[in-house]
């Protein structure tokens, strides 16, 4: 580890599926689910209000950056769909990105740009991009849920055909 660490905060839906996949990448050091973006404090399983079940991903940025991270947010839940994964509906399964400082909105925002004019994905992307806010951690049980139930349900996998080709970094001359 280098020392230096970054936290992402995405909601794709069913927050037990998002886990399963990002904890996996090479350079995340450590995930957790919960709630944010709503209007409820202190937000639970069973009253989370408008609040998007989420996870917070600390990441080692010299190991895998923040664009890497959300090209592989794409790549597991479908962005084009509004408050909705597989059978999931409503304002907890929306597709968001929560970034922590201006760096992060930039990121996003471009990435966002690159999905859509890829034109890999079924749709426009929908997905919000807001500053973060408070983030209330869920109930242990659904903590590495699909550990714990590898048979457990999940709506998110990898779109192998959902993968932004790679492209050289900008020079400026």
């Amino acid at each position: 580890m280098t020392g230096t660490t970054e936290v992402a905060i995405l909601a794709g839906g069913c927050f037990w599926g998002m886990q399963d996949l990002i904890r996996k990448r090479p350079g995340v050091i450590s995930t957790r689910v919960g709630y944010t973006g709503g209007d409820v404090p202190n937000a639970t399983y069973r009253n989370h209000g408008s609040h998007a079940e989420s996870i917070e991903i600390v990441f080692d940025p010299e190991k895998i950056s923040y664009r890497d991270l959300l090209e592989f947010f794409f790549q597991v839940h479908d962005p084009t769909t509004k408050n909705r994964q597989g059978n999931d509906i409503g304002l907890s399964y929306r597709s968001a990105i929560f970034y922590t400082n201006d760096e992060q909105k930039k990121v996003a925002e471009d990435t966002i740009a690159d999905v859509d004019a890829s034109g890999l994905w079924p749709a426009k992307v929908v997905t919000e991009v807001e500053p973060a806010g408070p983030f209330w951690e869920a109930e242990p049980e659904h903590q590495d849920y699909l550990e714990h139930y590898p048979n457990g349900y999940t709506c998110h996998f990898v779109r192998p055909n959902w993968k932004l080709p790679h492209r050289d970094e900008k020079v400026s001359h």
